[in-house]
């Protein structure tokens, strides 16, 4: 499991070929990407003007699959204007019509990004599982929520807990740091956390994912 990456802008993608996929960490910022996508064609006019946002153009958008755990209808993304460190995040629902959300983690990059009617909302630095306590990869809905949550088996904190499988996997607020991991779990900044916790509802899906370094 290789835990020496340095994870990068959150919501970086490659939308110049047919399947988007998230960019290592030798990649450029997005910013750099995609610099004419603001204000395309076939983004949502009440939204178009806001500089936070990477909109997709209607091509864009008919490329974008769920292959690697997008979400269908895929809109637009946070602008994120620099390399993302550990314990950074984002968060910005501004504008974002009400819904349900959807989640998706890869750990290859460490990210950890929040849709919401197709835009992303909220993108993290994340901690998983050592190897010997691996991440599951796969689509798992949201089974229980605790605020306060502890863990039973290793008497810690688990603040703002999501939990994702019967034996205890969840998303929870960590102290997000170089060379820590979980048991497990997927752990992002606490702030950030608190902000997952009051959108997200039991049944909302997160989908792991472990994405292959595109080719340099």
């Amino acid at each position: 499991m290789t835990r020496f990456v340095l994870p990068i802008a959150g919501s970086i993608v490659v939308i110049l070929l047919a399947v988007m996929a998230w960019f290592a960490v030798e990649q450029s910022p997005q910013t750099q990407l995609h610099p004419s996508t603001a204000g395309a064609k076939g983004a949502p006019p009440a939204m178009t003007s806001d500089p936070s946002r990477l909109f997709l153009t209607q091509e864009q958008q008919r490329e974008a699959t769920p292959l690697q755990g997008f979400p269908v209808g895929l809109k637009s993304l946070l602008k994120v204007p620099a390399r993302m460190q550990y314990g950074d995040y984002l968060w910005n629902d501004g504008g974002v019509p009400k819904g349900p959300i959807e989640v998706r983690v890869d750990l290859r990059t460490q990210i950890l990004s929040v849709f919401r009617g197709g835009h992303e909302i909220g993108t993290a630095v994340v901690l998983y599982g050592a190897d010997e306590k691996e991440t599951p990869l796969g689509s798992f809905p949201i089974l229980w929520k605790g605020k306060d949550h502890r863990s039973s088996l290793y008497d810690a904190p688990m603040p703002y807990t999501l939990r994702l499988t019967g034996d205890g996997v969840a998303i929870h607020g960590s102290d997000v740091r170089w060379g820590a991991a979980t048991h497990g779990c997927v752990g992002v900044p606490k702030s950030f956390a608190a902000h997952l916790f009051a959108q997200a509802k039991v049944g909302d899906v997160v989908t792991i994912v472990r994405t292959t370094a595109p080719r340099s």
